[in-house]
């Protein structure tokens, strides 16, 4: 089943405009909040020319309202991007936007935070940070870089693409839909980025996950080419989180799982998740709305 298509949304916060896209449900179940990797946008979570790909319709379809953020620094705030470079203005930002797409409506059982690679950073610090949160979606991240990512990342400048980070990100194409592999998803990078990846892996991915207490899945695609995926890298991650953490293995995937063929599949297990998440909270819309 698919819900309505979401519609475009600008919102200002402490007068900067901050964008993305939302699927309202009338009384939603829960809210998720989804952040894209890098050099994409909210578009990432309604797969171009796919309906039926798209998290934010499938969310509403089973009762959830779901946000896609613009991160800060992309979309309407992209203008204003040297202003986000410390972590604590990104959050806050972040938060701030969500919470005024909402509105006054009910948030249900409450937060779900959905993270995609560079993304990755901005969802689980806002999980750290924010009230009411019942569960986390995190992929395309990891602590070791393959050693081609290692080559290929090295050579990445906020300006410059190095040769074969598209292969390295988009490989195989008969993993995904035609219409995104045009480059209608691409937007350009943001500087406070570099800082993100150079410290992500080493520093601050185990001292935010360290933070995150509520359930997390980590889902990891078959034909991951940025992280390794070893089973000692994937238990050294799952150590890291203070919480449970489940695993989620994805097959025929490549990196970017909420654009790729088996896209209603991995939408369909995260909202499995959710539902497991608002069971183990005891968050039930009734119980918080009576509260």
């Amino acid at each position: 089943m698919t819900g309505p298509a979401p519609r475009p949304r600008v919102v200002v916060v402490d007068g900067i405009p901050m964008s993305g896209l939302d699927a309202a449900a009338p009384e939603p179940r829960a809210v998720i909040v989804a952040a894209h990797g890098g050099a994409t946008s909210s578009a990432y979570f309604d797969c171009p020319g796919n309906p039926t790909l798209s998290l934010l319709r499938a969310a509403a379809a089973e009762g959830f309202t779901a946000i896609a953020l613009d991160r800060p620094g992309y979309g309407s705030s992209a203008v204003y991007a040297g202003e986000f470079a410390d972590p604590e203005r990104r959050v806050s930002a972040a938060l701030a936007a969500a919470e005024k797409m909402l509105g006054p409506g009910s948030r249900g059982a409450g937060f779900f935070l959905l993270g995609h690679s560079a993304g990755c950073e901005l969802a689980l610090r806002m999980a750290a940070a924010a009230d009411d949160v019942v569960g986390v979606e995190l992929s395309g991240t990891g602590l070791r870089y393959t050693d081609e990512a290692k080559a290929i990342i090295s050579e990445a400048t906020v300006t410059s693409r190095p040769a074969g980070l598209r292969d390295l990100l988009w490989q195989p194409t008969d993993l995904y839909p035609a219409e995104v592999l045009t480059g209608g998803l691409s937007a350009p990078g943001v500087a406070y980025e570099s800082k993100v990846t150079a410290h992500w892996a080493r520093r601050d991915f185990p001292a935010i996950a360290a933070r995150v207490t509520v359930p997390v899945q980590f889902s990891v695609a078959d034909h991951e080419r940025v992280w390794e995926t070893t089973p000692e890298s994937l238990s050294a991650i799952t150590d890291l989180f203070a919480g449970p953490v489940r695993l989620n293995h994805m097959a025929n995937s490549g990196h970017n799982l909420s654009v790729g063929r088996t896209a209603d599949r991995y939408h369909r297990n995260v909202l499995s998740f959710l539902e497991e998440c608002i069971a183990g909270s005891g968050r039930d819309r009734e119980q918080v709305e009576a509260s």
